[in-house]
């Protein structure tokens, strides 16, 4: 498994693929953060800066995880991985892994921005630590999605489009939850809506019931990927 993460690790800056997600995620942040906040004086929006955060996401996770099966199964390399002397979710979760840490590498990194709301008061540390745990939490569960569907190909291409194409229905399907019509419909999307359980992270709550949905949401697309693997491994 550590053989393997690292290779994975290794592998984001040895192509441009980690270059591009770092530098891209935060000059998007950057331009955010200085719209949204700083231009205004004003550290009231920050909920909108965070809320945009999900969905440049929504576009930039899908660049980590588009690789890490589908360019396995392009060069037909998937078959040393299936046979190597690692279980299937160890190999996943090393994939996984490195991928995660890259995108926890950036977002650290992208925190410092916040350094610079002490220019203009005294911000609340608990209100940001909240929302940092709260970004870190989702980006892991977008990585798990994204990890699923590159398993699921052999394009990256496809690999990424269709993880951003899942990834946004998940986040627009918890924000028009309210204009349901019929309401046990409208309480299940609720229920598993991403928004609605980041909202008490931009209410300064440390809420564990959201913190276990996020982790269970990860571990439920980790188990499907591996049975992906599994499947395939005996057809």
């Amino acid at each position: 498994m550590w053989a393997i993460y690292k290779r994975e690790l290794r592998s984001y800056f040895v192509t441009p693929i980690g270059y591009v997600f770092a530098g891209v995620f935060l000059a998007v942040s950057g331009s955010l953060f200085a719209y949204t906040v700083l231009l205004r004086a004003d550290t009231s929006s920050m909920s909108l800066y965070f809320v945009m955060l999900l969905f440049v996401f929504a576009i930039l996770i899908p660049l980590l995880t588009m690789k890490l099966f589908a360019d396995e199964r392009r060069t037909k390399s998937e078959q040393l991985l299936m046979t190597a002397p690692v279980s299937l979710t160890s190999m996943v979760l090393a994939k996984y892994l490195a991928a995660l840490t890259v995108f926890a590498a950036v977002l650290a990194v992208n925190s410092f921005n916040f350094y610079l709301l002490y220019l203009y008061g005294e911000p609340s540390a608990a209100y940001l630590f909240a929302n940092i745990l709260g970004l870190f939490l989702i980006g892991a569960a977008f990585i798990a999605v994204g990890l699923l569907i590159s398993a699921l190909t052999e394009s990256q291409l496809i690999a990424a489009i269709g993880s951003m194409g899942l990834i946004m229905v998940i986040l627009v399907a918890g924000l028009l939850s309210d204009n349901i019509p019929v309401e046990w419909v409208r309480v299940v999307i609720k229920w598993f809506s991403i928004t609605d359980r980041y909202s008490p992270f931009l209410s300064s709550i440390l809420d564990l019931s959201a913190v276990v949905y996020f982790i269970s949401f990860a571990a439920v697309f980790l188990f499907l990927t591996v049975r992906v693997y599994e499947k395939r491994r005996w057809s």
